[in-house]
């Protein structure tokens, strides 16, 4: 039987190397449409998770978790020899930038050496993570090649970038249409079929690379025009107008405008990096992104712009930033997640306190904050109350989660700064408000 045909019977084993915010609702939803699966995770605490029945993504039920056990079709593990049970396999691994912002590949090249260690003939391999256009075909294949075995004879490529968004009430991972590419028919198909078993809509397009270069676009298009509508933030703060009131009456108008929003800074896995792989791969061809290297630019600023008015709101009332006591209200990048990757917050935390102020945070998702990628900080979640309130100098609304009373906030802080619109339904304490 053919991959393709097992595929289609749904006799095929699928594995997900990487269990996180993408891999785990994707393993999820193939053994919900009744896919035998092997989850793979360097990471022992995931897997003794799962294994437990227990989630550590805030929107990925326990229930679902628990059934995905209980069906018998699911297998855990950090032994990656069990790679060479399965039939296709999804890569859903980190893909950060360095501390120089350049691309870091370095999950993505060990992945594909150990694969390349148990491919067997007739296997699927699928690429997922974030990367610059022809990352697929000029590193991985000749990684996985390494192992005797050919692309396109003896096994399948295709690359399928990752869409997700945590905590989105209208698009769940099966909603959200999948770009696929590959550079051959074979693989194409497969990964098609593979998909199609699980997502409502795919949309193949002619290559990997076409694919890679669809992710990159989408999520440079929304870093653009974030960054448009901050540097907008700024010059109508200058005039004294407020950028929320001209975004909402902008959005009035039925054509030709698309809302987007100010905020402290980017943040999650995808926005505040992917713009940096096209940059570093376009130099290669000779190309000065200035555009969106500009947009990066300005979007990086946000928290030391953030951080100035904070400087400034302190000032004005007789308060110096050097001993302040300045509480963030939210750790997470959006509100509603517990994700912390590439959170803006944690940026005004290092800011802020090279300032000299005393920083605490809260964040009823986030009870302490974990090891990062830039930043260890070994602080724990201050309880949110009236008595506790009063106690800072000021009190900066980084991430605007639903579930903050902003009413009791505003009423029992001394000073609230408010890079959100958090605050705009606050009228009694508009004195005591600065917007960020």
């Amino acid at each position: 039987m053919s991959l393709l045909e097992k595929i289609q019977k749904k006799e095929s084993v699928v594995g997900v190397v990487g269990l996180g915010y993408v891999g785990l609702p994707l393993l999820l939803e193939f053994i919900e449409n009744g896919f035998y699966c092997i989850g793979f995770d360097v990471d022992p605490k995931k897997i003794e998770k799962i294994q437990k029945k227990q989630t550590y993504i805030r929107h990925i039920s326990e229930s679902r978790i628990s059934e995905a056990v209980d069906s018998g079709n699911l297998t855990v593990s950090k032994d990656f020899s069990s790679l060479k049970s399965a039939d296709c396999i999804i890569v859903a691994v980190p893909t950060p930038l360095d501390k120089h912002q350049q691309p870091d590949l370095s999950y993505i090249i060990k992945t594909s050496e150990t694969i390349a260690k148990y491919l067997k003939k007739g296997q699927l391999v699928v690429l997922e993570s974030s990367t610059w256009p022809g990352t697929t075909m000029e590193i991985m294949k000749p990684i996985l090649e390494e192992s005797g075995l050919f692309y396109a004879k003896d096994f399948y490529l295709a690359f399928s970038p990752e869409r997700e968004d945590p905590n989105n009430a209208k698009y769940s991972t099966r909603t959200i249409p999948k770009v696929i590419g590959a550079n051959d028919e074979a693989s194409r198909d497969c990964a098609k079929a593979l998909y199609d078993a699980v997502i409502v809509q795919t949309v193949p397009v002619s290559s990997t690379q076409a694919a890679e270069a669809t992710k990159l676009l989408e999520n440079i298009f929304r870093s653009v025009n974030i960054a448009l509508v901050n540097e907008m933030k700024m010059i109508l703060d200058r005039m004294g107008i407020d950028v929320w009131e001209v975004i909402e009456a902008a959005s009035t108008k039925p054509f030709g405008f698309m809302p987007f929003y100010p905020g402290p800074g980017l943040g999650g896995h995808c926005i505040p990096i992917d713009p940096f792989y096209l940059t570093w791969k376009a130099r290669e061809y000779d190309i000065a992104t200035r555009f969106i290297e500009l947009a990066g630019e300005i979007n990086t600023s946000m928290p030391y712009y953030v951080a100035g008015k904070v400087v400034e709101a302190l000032n004005n009332h007789q308060k110096s930033i050097k001993s302040a006591k300045v509480l963030i209200l939210g750790a997470a990048y959006k509100k509603d997640i517990d994700d912390m990757r590439e959170s803006p917050t944690l940026k005004l935390i290092e800011i802020l306190e090279s300032k000299g102020a005393d920083v605490d945070y809260n964040d009823p998702l986030i009870p302490s904050m974990p090891k990062v990628r830039k930043y260890q900080y070994d602080m724990q979640s201050i309880d949110l109350t009236p008595e506790n309130l009063k106690k800072y100098d000021v009190v900066l609304i980084s991430t605007d989660h639903s579930t903050y009373d902003y009413q009791l906030i505003c009423e029992h802080s001394v000073l609230v700064v408010d890079t959100r619109n958090a605050t705009k339904n606050i009228k009694k304490y508009r004195d005591k408000i600065v917007k960020a």
